[in-house]
């Protein structure tokens, strides 16, 4: 059973098409919207500030996401967030894909349709614009995203949502 918690008054609201691995945490001042998947050993935690998750995304295995005390935090709708992400204090536009083990660190923003590469870290304050391609330690923008890979970024959203139905049927 997946653990969602209320803390203090703060308690996730979640979209009954929305599916929580058995093994994730939701806490605190949490909103999930239809058709959000978040995966096993993730951790949402809202205790500081409010967290936003838009339609359709996906937050994968052992992602940590949590805002600033002094910021709210959103999350697109048609967004991917690859394994071992941390997402801290960060807003994501929509149909953006972040890469495995990227980081994101606070009052950073990323703009609609970027690509975020796997590792890449992402530096408190960075403003990414949208439809650009990042990767690097620190990051850096290597070009703009093709009309063609946005499209694949939602095509594997989507390919998320119908896998997390056959993990909700289960």
């Amino acid at each position: 059973m997946s653990h969602i918690i209320t803390l203090e008054d703060k308690e996730p609201k979640i979209d009954a098409d929305t599916f929580i691995a058995d093994t994730a945490t939701v806490i605190g001042d949490v909103k999930l919207a239809k058709g959000v998947s978040i995966w096993y050993n993730t951790v949402l935690r809202g205790d500081d500030n409010t967290i936003t998750v838009g339609r359709y995304t996906n937050i994968q295995d052992n992602t940590t996401v949590h805002p600033q005390a002094d910021q709210s935090m959103e999350i697109g709708d048609y967004v991917l967030i690859g394994h071992n992400a941390i997402i801290h204090g960060t807003k994501i536009g929509n149909g953006c894909l972040i890469g495995m083990g990227a980081t994101l660190l606070g009052y950073s923003e990323i703009g609609e349709n970027c690509i975020i590469g796997a590792g890449t870290l992402i530096t408190q304050n960075k403003k990414i614009p949208p439809n650009s391609m990042v990767y690097g330690n620190p990051a850096r923008i290597v070009r703009k995203v093709t009309p063609e890979e946005i499209a694949e970024v939602k095509k594997e959203v989507l390919g998320y949502y119908e896998n997390a139905k056959k993990h909700m049927e289960r």
